[in-house]
């Protein structure tokens, strides 16, 4: 027994000190082997003297190269070729970013300017976040050697157009919140994987959208808000099936203003100016499930809302709507509708709700599902 215990205690006395799990990270533990190589070879120096610094293998020579790490720009953090350089206070695009980068994250600087080298040989590149920078210019030539680019954020800059030459793999772009004025024609040209465009709040009215500007591109959702639009844009891509125009300056719904967008699914025309909707407008939106009226001038629940078979949520509040009919909703006949309402709102306008006929919401889910609310509160 005496000899298993003196073994224990010599044991003990030759371990190492504990170090915490955490410390092992791949770069450190590189580093530990190559400092105990380097001890080795002070060594074998003592040993065998200075002759080994002429060898023609020399031991003092590292087995891991230095280059092993990835370059990284200075001040960005690297990992997993994801660069990220948000919050910098960058003036410009860092250069010695990784060409097998597949993510760039440059927000909140004050980039001014994207230039014709700065994402040259970025080949794997899949998306560019450049918002709530200063840029008012992006070379024509810019993203040339980005093929494989999805991904392209540029919302809240300075731009007066949009970027010339875009990758054609494209498949979302937002330029919320710039200048731009004008959609010119073939802006995106080729583009037929593009499925969302963001174009919220720009300068951007009816005439601003040239003919042509979305010939031959599949979009899927398209967000015009806060622009100053006075209409429905009329030659938007027919695959659309989401279509936002709220907080524009829409007085008028017309009955072809939604003819070439049948697969449409939600349409959003909240905070508009809109008085009149006219009659069969929505008979071109058999698969719409979900309409936003809210915040216009209605004087009544638009016609034809009985006829979709897969809607499920209208929002009419806040309009001066005075009067809801027992068949404004719900399907008459023994039609019966394919998906029954999830929300209806009305509250915010000059109905008495007691007027209202219970068999008006017949097609509901359940109660919860309609907000009338009182006048005025």
């Amino acid at each position: 027994m005496k000899e298993y215990m003196l073994l224990l205690l010599l044991a003990l006395c030759s371990a190492k000190p504990f170090i915490n799990p955490s410390y092992f990270t791949f770069k450190n533990m590189m580093l530990m082997d190559m400092e105990e190589l380097d001890d080795d070879d002070d060594d074998d120096d003592d040993d065998h003297g200075k002759d080994d610094d002429n060898s023609l293998f020399p031991s003092r020579a590292p087995i891991i190269p230095f280059d092993i790490f990835p370059v990284c720009p200075f001040g960005c953090q690297c990992y997993l070729r994801v660069v990220h350089c948000s919050d910098l206070g960058l003036t410009s695009i860092p250069r010695n970013i990784p060409p097998d980068t597949r993510m760039i994250d440059l927000q909140n600087n004050k980039i001014k300017e994207v230039k014709e080298n700065d994402l040259k040989g970025l080949a794997s590149l899949y998306a560019l976040a450049l918002n709530n920078n200063k840029i008012t210019k992006i070379h024509p030539n810019a993203f040339q050697s980005t093929k494989k680019l999805r991904r392209l954020y540029l919302s809240h800059n300075h731009l007066t157009e949009i970027p010339a030459n875009l990758p054609k793999d494209l498949a979302e772009i937002r330029i919320h919140d710039n200048k731009v004025k004008k959609i010119h024609k073939n802006a995106f040209k080729g583009m037929k994987a593009l499925h969302v465009l963001e174009m919220s709040a720009n300068p951007l009215d009816n005439g601003g959208i040239e003919p042509g500007a979305f010939e031959g591109v599949t979009v899927y959702h398209i967000r015009i808000a806060e622009a100053k639009l006075t209409s429905v844009p009329k030659e938007l891509p027919s695959s659309l099936l989401e279509l936002h125009l709220d907080d524009n300056k829409i007085s008028a719904v017309e009955l072809e203003d939604f003819i070439r967008y049948k697969n449409l699914q939600r349409l959003g025309l909240g905070s508009n100016r809109i008085k009149d909707i006219e009659n069969g407008t929505f008979a071109s939106l058999p698969n719409v499930r979900e309409i936003h009226l809210e915040k216009n001038k209605l004087k009544r629940v638009p016609s034809g809302l009985s006829d979709l078979k897969y809607l499920q949520v209208v929002f009419l509040h806040s309009n001066s709507i005075s009067k809801v009919g027992v068949n404004d909703f719900c399907p008459t006949g023994g039609r019966l509708k394919k998906t029954l309402y999830s929300g209806i709102s009305l509250f915010n306008n000059p109905v008495k709700y007691w007027d209202i006929q219970p068999e008006t919401f017949r097609c509901i889910l359940n109660r919860n599902s309609v907000q009338i609310g009182n006048y005025g509160k």
